[in-house]
């Protein structure tokens, strides 16, 4: 199956700062594909461009089979956008609003009550009646964005960090309504701030800085390249770091890397098991004091992190 998302060298300059540097992207039908990057790193003017709201100055994209730049009406008949400021009227009612998007598309006034009927059942938004936007929950407006970028049922969904500003409840219920989406057999490109968005969300990630792809793979490839399992070991004192530290390595067989606000030391190991019995043995031998020794794989805002290069980095758009 061809890919539904193809970008080759996309390059576009905003007077003389770079933004994108020859972005290449290649989304397979179906899936969530997650693009992270730090502050600046060319995101949110990737999703510009392949939804056609800006032109590329360098490079070609393709979206459901579709030049952007040559076909872009076409472009914009296949996809959905839900950017991340609310794109609904506070004052209107969800199914107002549905109805309204519909008409915006063209549709007949039965053909959009229709619609809207069938995205307020999906979305579980069926029962909110005549109540404004305005007194919906962050997680409603969200679901209710969702519902209105597939008014025409398309093929490909951009989300530009949908769920930013969402406590954990609205995150969830828009991470839900996503997966959904994705069973049904839409693509989904996603931004976000959140790495554990990525991770929950995504089969693929991209990883851009400074207007590149730097590093791309699955969530648990992306992981795999910082080794693996880690150790770690949190001490009751501070002070003790450093011995601790020089009995990690010895039992790990690696440098280990040391948090002092957590009172942490961590290392990569090979053999999990055997590596947290010597360490509990060693500690012990040693006279620390432990609050807590675990094994973990790395996270992704580790992986992040390592790829990047700067742990002051946030990611955002």
């Amino acid at each position: 199956m061809s890919p539904t998302i193809v970008a080759e060298g996309l390059r576009k300059r905003f007077g003389d700062k770079t933004a994108l540097d020859g972005v290449d992207l290649t989304v397979a039908a179906g899936t969530v594909h997650g693009v992270l990057g730090p502050n600046g790193a060319g995101k949110t003017t990737a999703v510009r461009i392949l939804t056609t709201l800006l032109k590329l100055d360098g490079g070609r994209a393709e979206v459901a089979g579709f030049d952007v730049m040559a076909r872009p009406d076409q472009v914009r008949a296949h996809i959905g956008l839900v950017g991340q400021n609310a794109a609904v009227d506070e004052v209107l009612s969800a199914r107002q609003n549905l109805e309204l998007f519909g008409r915006l598309y063209h549709l007949n006034t039965r053909d959009a009550r229709a619609r809207a009927t069938e995205l307020l059942d999906r979305f579980d938004l069926a029962d909110t009646g005549t109540k404004a936007v305005k007194q919906f929950s962050g997680g409603m407006r969200r679901r209710l964005d969702l519902a209105a970028s597939l008014i025409l049922r398309p093929r490909v969904l951009f989300l530009d960090e949908p769920t930013t500003g969402l406590d954990p409840r609205g995150r969830n219920e828009v991470w839900e309504a996503v997966r959904a989406l994705v069973r049904e057999g839409t693509t989904v490109l996603l931004t976000t701030q959140y790495l554990d968005e990525a991770d929950q969300l995504a089969s693929e990630i991209s990883v851009v800085d400074h207007g590149r792809v730097i590093a791309e793979g699955s969530p648990a490839a992306l992981k795999a390249r910082l080794g693996g399992d880690r150790l770690d070991v949190v001490l009751h004192d501070v002070a003790a770091l450093p011995e601790a530290a020089r009995v990690v390595e010895r039992v790990a067989g690696a440098a280990p890397e040391t948090d002092l606000d957590n009172r942490m030391v961590s290392a990569p190991v090979t053999d999990p098991l055997a590596a947290l019995g010597d360490a509990v043995r060693a500690l012990r031998e040693a006279g620390l004091a432990v609050e807590d020794v675990a094994l973990r794989r790395p996270t992704l805002d580790e992986v992040f992190l390592h790829l990047t290069g700067d742990e002051k980095k946030e990611v955002a758009a």
